[in-house]
């Protein structure tokens, strides 16, 4: 299942969508216990499914836009918010040094 796809999907298509996965996962488990599965990593692509989709339909709960050039612009506006603190900070310090040196100066004149 791919993430684009269900993020296609409305709410009540993401929960019939999890049911049946869910579904299948029962019967999987099934087939487990009676000795008949014949790719036991079958349950966890379906686990992985499932969270996928509760994932996608909590994202469209809080109104999450994830499409991919939304977070390419996060990621750019989270680098310039990088750039900017690290920016600030540098000016803080020395800021804070040329304080200290003029509060020196002003010591050794008394």
């Amino acid at each position: 299942m791919k993430a684009s796809e269900l993020r296609e999907l409305s709410r009540s298509e993401l929960e019939t969508k999890i049911s049946e996965v869910k579904k299948n996962m029962f019967n999987l488990k099934f087939q487990k216990a009676s000795g008949q599965l014949d790719n036991p990593m079958k349950i966890k692509s379906y686990k992985k499914d499932v969270a996928l989709i509760e994932t996608i339909a909590r994202e469209q709960e809080l109104g999450i836009n994830t499409d991919k050039k939304s977070e390419k612009s996060l990621k750019s506006a989270r680098a310039k918010k990088v750039v900017e603190v690290k920016a600030k900070a540098k000016n803080d310090v020395a800021k804070t040094k040329a304080v200290k040196i003029t509060a020196k100066k002003a010591k050794s004149k008394e």
